[in-house]
């Protein structure tokens, strides 16, 4: 337009002026592209100029003009390189919020997770106080009555009467089943310091765990992955106790979930001196409002009189007094796992 119009006083000029600096200051242009801009904008205003006829008969104006267009090039690149500068200031503040979000949100997890333990172990240890006060009052009684029990039962008189016999040995079955809850229950009256440790492969502890739970995990795929050191301090009967009762659960939630595939998987690896064990099923999970409740004494979902719901707080306690942890993580639908750590022999 300026070749055709007035060329060097074309009024079109102050529009290729806005242009260099729209090109600055309004569009997201870098540096080397603006400068690029800047530099085509007044070759194409010569060129033009040229193709009139009375442009370059107008010293003045043309030198005015290249002035002034070379003055809103610079200004025009001066902008580009602050708003550049701007812009990847602006992206990493983004990045650095988005990350220190991400860390936020880490740390509450970890933090309700923290929280998590810190009220089961608070429990345990009230279970633990309330336990040790009460066995030795409510244990002897119980020996007592089993002992009276078989005395009765031996006497001639409750021989002689069948019904009376019957009513003895199910009074005899019930004070047993007492007596077993409160075996049980000892197990929360120690603490970390009452293990004896001994040295022992943690890979054989697996080992004859699976052998004691052979029956319950037939036609379920048992797979491990350990290191070649798996020596370990502690209880070793306990240890295979915590892990006859994962295996057991494991078990029966995935017979009761029909899956086709159903799979235990049971891996192990060291942190420091630690050695983290996990026990990993693709059942059917634990609900969201059960799962902080797997751990407390006398909890279980399963019907009346299939289970106590305590093997999972005797193996709580259990892994406590290896100065360890128990914990449960689960998606419901779709897996369960548990893990506990136990302390590298010495």
């Amino acid at each position: 337009m300026i070749a055709v119009t007035d060329g060097a006083r074309s009024i079109f000029y102050g529009g290729l002026n806005l242009a260099i600096f729209a090109s600055g200051i309004a569009l997201p242009f870098g540096l080397k592209v603006n400068v690029t801009l800047g530099a085509l904008s007044y070759l194409f205003y010569v060129i033009a100029c040229a193709f009139h006829p009375d442009s370059f008969g107008l010293h003045g104006d043309f030198i005015v003009n290249s002035f002034l267009l070379g003055f809103s090039a610079i200004a025009s690149a001066v902008c580009t390189f602050y708003n550049e500068r701007a812009r990847i200031m602006l992206f990493r503040l983004k990045t650095e919020v988005a990350e220190k979000n991400e860390q936020l949100e880490e740390t509450n997890r970890n933090l309700v997770k923290i929280k998590g333990r810190m009220i089961q172990q608070e429990k345990m240890a009230a279970i633990g106080t309330l336990s040790a006060g009460l066995l030795h009052e409510v244990n002897n009684p119980v020996n007592y009555c089993l002992m009276a029990m078989d005395v009765a039962i031996e006497d001639p008189v409750a021989k002689t009467s069948e019904s009376l016999t019957e009513c003895l040995l199910d009074a005899k079955q019930g004070m047993q089943r007492v007596q077993h809850i409160v075996s049980d229950l000892k197990t929360f009256a120690y603490r970390k310091g009452d293990t004896e440790g001994k040295d022992f492969l943690f890979v054989k502890a697996v080992g004859s765990a699976l052998r004691l739970v052979g029956h319950e995990t037939k036609g379920i795929a048992i797979t491990s992955e350990m290191p070649k050191d798996t020596l370990v301090t502690g209880d070793e009967a306990a240890v295979i106790g915590v892990l006859v009762n994962l295996l057991s659960n494991a078990a029966l939630a995935l017979h009761s979930s029909s899956r086709p595939d159903p799979s235990i998987h049971i891996s192990a690896q060291w942190e420091a001196d630690r050695l983290f064990v996990s026990v990993i099923d693709n059942g059917p999970g634990i609900p969201p409002e059960n799962l902080g409740r797997v751990f407390e004494p006398f909890f279980t979902t399963r019907d009346i009189g299939h289970g106590l719901g305590l093997g999972l707080s005797i193996s709580y306690s259990v892994i406590e007094r290896h100065g360890g942890t128990l914990v449960a993580e689960s998606a419901c639908g779709e897996w369960t796992k548990m893990i506990f750590d136990l302390p590298r022999a010495l």
